[in-house]
């Protein structure tokens, strides 16, 4: 899974990951976050049926475009073994695939000493930006646009911590799987093209499990800053 993520780099930086022609969205003045929370509004990039890359800003939180109301249950990931499959992700799986800019995504263990959850920080060498592999919506009758990132089986070394993990796709594989035109049949084995084996991560303190939405300080560069696991204090 993939319950929160950060997105701290500047925008030039994001910019030059895709093939967006050069406007003003080069010059866009974002927000550095370090603790993105599902149904928070984030950036994600599209492409039309000529090949434009263009940057859309929705919902953490798909809401397919046939939907009469926000939904309930989760929708902030998609399975890979579903989402082509799945009436709430069918649709978009098709033809409303995106790419979601980020540098870094939190991962949860079970702390054997108190039961409490220690979240980890995993990231690209040198914190480098990457792209969640997406999917997208917009619904008229609610007017709101959303995003949904999806989710695999995890590999090493992630699995190490979860069994679970964001598809992050390489570069190699953003224009198929932007392209709308891309057979459905080859969707799918473009997640294959992904940067699993690049991840790293360390444990970060606690207080990232407090979202910023309960309106607490919670998002900002502390959030990713290294911390030493209570079990390993004792024998130092």
């Amino acid at each position: 899974m993939c319950g929160r993520f950060t997105r701290f780099h500047s925008w030039p930086d994001i910019h030059r990951m895709y093939g967006l022609l050069p406007s003003s969205e080069s010059g866009r003045n974002t927000e550095a976050r370090y603790n993105i929370a599902p149904t928070e509004d984030v950036y994600f990039v599209t492409a039309t049926d000529d090949g434009v890359q263009q940057v859309r800003q929705g919902r953490w939180w798909l809401v397919p475009w046939w939907a009469k109301e926000m939904p309930k249950q989760a929708m902030f990931n998609a399975r890979i073994e579903t989402a082509d499959t799945s009436g709430a992700f069918k649709d978009a799986w098709k033809t409303a695939r995106c790419l979601i800019p980020a540098d870094g995504f939190y991962e949860w263990t079970k702390n054997p000493e108190d039961s409490g959850r220690d979240p980890w920080f995993i990231h690209l060498p040198d914190t480098a930006p990457f792209s969640f592999a997406g999917l997208w919506a917009h619904n008229k009758k609610l007017e709101v646009t959303s995003c949904t990132i999806i989710t695999m089986p995890a590999a090493e070394p992630m699995a190490q911590i979860h069994d679970r993990q964001p598809a992050i796709l390489a570069p190699d594989a953003y224009d198929a799987w932007l392209d709308p035109a891309t057979p459905a049949a080859e969707v799918k084995p473009l997640l294959a093209c992904n940067l699993d084996g690049d991840l790293q991560f360390h444990r970060v303190d606690r207080k990232v499990n407090v979202s910023n939405r309960t309106n607490k300080p919670n998002d900002d560069a502390s959030m990713i800053a290294p911390v030493i696991p209570h079990r390993w204090l004792s024998s130092n």
